[in-house]
């Protein structure tokens, strides 16, 4: 057992104990000798006292406490101690603390000393464990030793066999594959020499075989260098030449007369050579540039002086692309014939890039089976040429490059020579057309069932959009000359001036010519109908400022004055504008309809304003001759009365007005009848005859049905100018025959007034007549306290007759129902419980007036029509007739 003197360490030594297990600890020594009062560091069979250890004041001492910092300084200590005033009084309180630690640093050795003997014993026993083990591992060394000086000599002998061997292998392979290159050089030799005599016999394609065989088998394992092998791929590499040339040759020939069985035996040749793609690219440049090579000799305008004539004469051209005097015919002439070569030749190249393109996609190899188009293609889908990714079709590059080209040379003949554009320009329906039957050719010459055509719609659009800037200087020139022929037409310096005939024809001709000039396409078609609806709308506009208005314009009463024929002159030109243009749209498509449709409505339009306002006078005097028949006593009674076969005045007034019109004003408006039946149409002024011929007849029955009171001789008298005015409306405005519903009401309301109250209920004419006008009339029929509406509003007839003009059968029926509600009323107020006879059937025709569509179609035809449309009489005075009849009803 050691002595407590050996056992004890000193302070130092104490330092670098291991027995802190706190990393930390080795910051600061009083801190490490803190630690050593850890619980955990006492053995369990020790008894531990209670006690507090004399190192827990250091923590709480303000000298000592800076050792247990990690960031103490020994040289910060000594300067503060030194600088405090006391160092001696420090140092003497270091000395007892240090004094204290080695206290109880001995302290901790004695109640550890059985541990710290056992750690002794057990580095003895690993001592001892290593020492064997020294031994062991000499040993070993010395048995390597002797194994190493045994085995070196063999390892040496086997080492240099080995590599005699590996050179014995390595020169049977190269004198085998040696053996094998000139064995197929001999092969291609003999297969050379058999056709040396006729070289069209050769087998290109077993030849590219051997050939490319011959190649790799050199080139994999490396033969050059071998004199035998060397001399023969000099032959080799010569016949190899030949037989590129000669595979182009039948490549080409193949292409240029669309046999698949030569262009499939060059593409076989070149494929067994390993230099498809390679070719195929080389052939794709050489027909791109000779594409873009014929698009520049097309347009070259020096080439085309040469070909015209002498540059130093008549047909030369100066430096801005345009030719010499007198040689604009034959420089025309001869760019039309170079661009038509041009397209040729670009219909020939499209057709051998496709028929190209078609063998690669049905061509395979016959040992590998690979399809030709995949080595040239990088595709997704080898089953579908519809599916190819990354690289473009064949076709598609070509077109594309060729497009390019052609629009660049395009837009250079634009901006460079106004010869070039002027021709374009005023030619783009054949230039237009050319490129038409060139993509029309192409399509139909590669249109095969199974095989992509050459070109797609996008391409076709691509091609078509290269002379877009032609197209839109042939519209601008279109439009510009038909704007100029309505300018010097209708100027705007001359007001009151009408055209002649031969002028409206001339733009009517000129409106032709630009129509069928494009007439082979109908998009071009569709373009060129834009340019003539706004030079049309232009026409429109400048003649609707050449209309005479005021009242000359408007007079009825005397001969056509000057600002009427005017007037109607120009009606005449605009309806003869509008007639031949939409004769020349007939065969068209409906959608060039539609294109000008606004333009001709204006036109129309405008023809109805220049005689509208003349129709409306006829017709406002007229009514105002058919309202006077209220002014007529149709209730009188008596044999004279009944006997008189004479007219009532106001007809023989209305029959005067119409014969004056007739003469005046419709026979200088209205086609003859041999012009009529060429026609087969009718025109405006037509439609405007009609319309007032139907709203005469219609007017004059609203007003006969309110005629009250009616007698016998009274009826007989309104059927008599009923005739009177069917005959002057037939003979002089419109065939009455033809007027359809008015005159179906007219001949259905002569009758319906003989009838007795009681047959009217079953009568068949009551579907010929309006409910409004079988109401009106069913009041002539009833007692005086049955009042009308008119009665009851104490409304004039005129005021009344345009409220009717304003108001729906619904409404006239409201009007109506409130009389017959107060007729109710007085007879109930009497006692009386039976009603007149009419009572009953005015209100079955109330209830129909709800749906009758004889109404509407009364409506209809009496309209006559406006700048806008065809409208009904002024609807400026409806409506302020309409606001006075309101004030009046209240």
């Amino acid at each position: 057992m050691a002595s407590p003197a050996a056992a004890s360490p000193s302070p130092f030594q104490s330092q670098r104990s291991p027995l802190s297990s706190n990393p930390a600890a080795s910051s600061s020594p009083i801190h490490r000798f803190s630690s050593l009062n850890s619980p955990h560091s006492v053995n369990t069979t020790t008894t531990t006292t209670t006690t507090t250890s004399p190192l827990d004041s250091f923590a709480s001492d303000p000298v000592f406490s800076a050792f247990l910092s990690p960031s103490f300084s020994s040289t910060s200590f000594s300067s503060a101690a030194l600088s405090s005033g006391s160092p001696a009084s420090t140092a003497e309180k270091l000395q007892k603390a240090i004094r204290l630690l080695e206290s109880q640093l001995r302290n901790e050795v004695l109640s550890r000393h059985n541990d710290l003997l056992s750690q002794l014993s057990s580095l003895k026993h690993a001592e001892n464990a290593l020492s064997t083990v020294r031994s062991g591992v000499s040993s070993l060394q010395s048995t390597v030793r002797h194994v190493r000086s045994e085995l070196s000599e063999p390892r040496n002998v086997v080492f240099t066999k080995t590599v005699q061997f590996s050179n014995l292998h390595q020169t049977t392979e190269l004198l085998q594959h040696t053996i094998r290159a000139l064995r197929l050089s001999k092969k291609l030799r003999d297969l050379a020499s058999a056709s040396a005599d006729d070289p069209e016999k050769l087998d290109l394609s077993k030849a590219a075989q051997l050939h490319c065989e011959i190649l790799s088998l050199c080139n994999e394992f490396d033969l050059a260098g071998i004199d035998v092998v060397d001399e023969e791929l000099k032959w080799v590499k010569e016949i190899g030449e030949k037989l590129r040339i000669e595979a182009m040759k039948v490549l080409e020939r193949g292409m240029e007369s669309l046999n698949q069985a030569e262009v499939g035996t060059g593409l076989q040749v070149f494929y067994n050579l390993g230099e498809l793609k390679a070719t195929i690219e080389q052939l794709m440049t050489k027909y791109k540039g000779m594409g873009v090579k014929s698009v520049s000799v097309a347009l070259d305008m020096k080439s085309i002086s040469g070909s015209a004539g002498s540059g130093f004469g008549p047909g030369g051209i100066r430096g801005s692309g345009t030719p010499q005097i007198g040689g604009g015919a034959k420089a025309r002439e001869a760019l039309w014939q170079r661009l038509g070569t041009c397209l040729d030749q670009l219909h020939s190249i499209v057709i051998a890039v496709w028929h190209l393109q078609r063998v690669l996609s049905k061509k395979r190899d016959p040992f590998t089976h690979v399809l030709l188009l995949d080595e040239v293609i990088q595709a997704s889908d080898t089953q579908n040429l519809f599916c190819y990714e990354g690289d473009s079709m064949l076709t598609d590059r070509v077109w594309e490059a060729l497009v390019k080209a052609f629009a660049s040379q395009m837009k250079s003949a634009f901006t460079a020579s106004s010869f070039v554009k002027e021709i374009f320009t005023m030619g783009y329906p054949k230039l237009f057309s050319m490129i038409e039957n060139l993509l029309e050719r192409i399509s139909r010459d590669t249109d095969v069932k199974g095989v992509v055509p050459a070109i797609s719609s996008t391409g076709k659009d691509q091609m078509v959009a290269a002379i877009e800037i032609f197209q839109t200087a042939f519209l601008g020139f279109c439009l510009s000359r038909l704007s100029d022929l309505v300018s010097s037409i209708f100027p705007v310096s001359s007001r009151g001036s009408v055209p002649s005939k031969e002028q409206i024809s001339k733009i009517i001709s000129c409106i032709q010519e630009e129509i069928e000039s494009v007439q082979m396409d109908g998009r071009l078609t569709l373009l060129v109908l834009r340019q003539v609806g706004k030079a049309l709308l232009l026409l429109a506009e400048r003649a609707e400022c050449q209309i005479s208005t005021g009242p000359e314009a408007r007079q009825v009463t005397g001969p056509a004055t000057q600002a009427q024929i005017k007037n109607f002159t120009l009606c005449q030109h605009l309806q003869e504008i509008h007639t031949r243009v939409s004769s020349m749209i007939t065969g068209l498509p409906i959608i060039a309809s539609d294109v000008l449709s606004p333009s001709l409505g204006s036109i129309y339009g405008v023809a109805c304003d220049s005689v509208t306002s003349l129709f409306q006078a006829m017709l406002d005097s007229l009514e105002s001759c058919i309202l006077q028949i209220h002014d007529q006593n149709f209730g009188a009674l008596g044999l004279n009365a009944a006997m008189d076969n004479n007219a009532s005045p106001y007809m023989e007034e209305l029959q005067k007005y119409i014969l004056h019109f007739r003469s005046e004003f419709l026979s200088r408006l209205l086609p003859s009848s041999k012009n009529a039946a060429i026609s087969g149409t009718e025109n405006i002024c037509t439609q405007l005859v009609r319309s007032m011929a139907s709203r005469v007849l219609i007017f004059f029955i609203r007003h006969a049905s309110l005629v009250r009171p009616l007698s016998e001789s009274g009826k007989l008298r309104m059927a008599r100018d009923m005739a009177e005015l069917e005959l002057a409306v037939g003979q002089n405005l419109f065939p009455v025959e033809q007027l359809g519903a008015p005159y179906r009401a007219l001949r259905a309301f002569r009758p319906l007034i003989f009838l007795e109250t009681s047959q009217l209920e079953a009568s068949p004419l009551l579907h010929d007549l309006p409910a409004s006008v079988i109401l009106h009339h069913l009041y002539s029929r009833g007692p005086e306290e049955l009042q009308s509406p008119m009665q009851r509003n104490k409304l004039t007839p005129q005021q009344y007759s345009l409220w009717l003009d304003s108001q729906g059968e619904d409404q006239v029926w409201k009007g109506v129902k409130a009389t017959l509600d107060d007729y109710a009323t007085r007879v109930r107020a009497r006692g009386d419980k039976e009603f007149t006879a009419v009572y009953p059937l005015m209100l079955q025709a109330g209830i129909r007036s709800t749906i009758d569509p004889l109404a509407l179609e009364l409506h209809e035809v009496a309209k006559i029509p406006s700048s806008s449309s065809i409208f009904l009489i002024n609807a400026r005075l409806n409506f302020v007739c309409f606001a006075e009849a309101s004030k009046v009803t209240g």
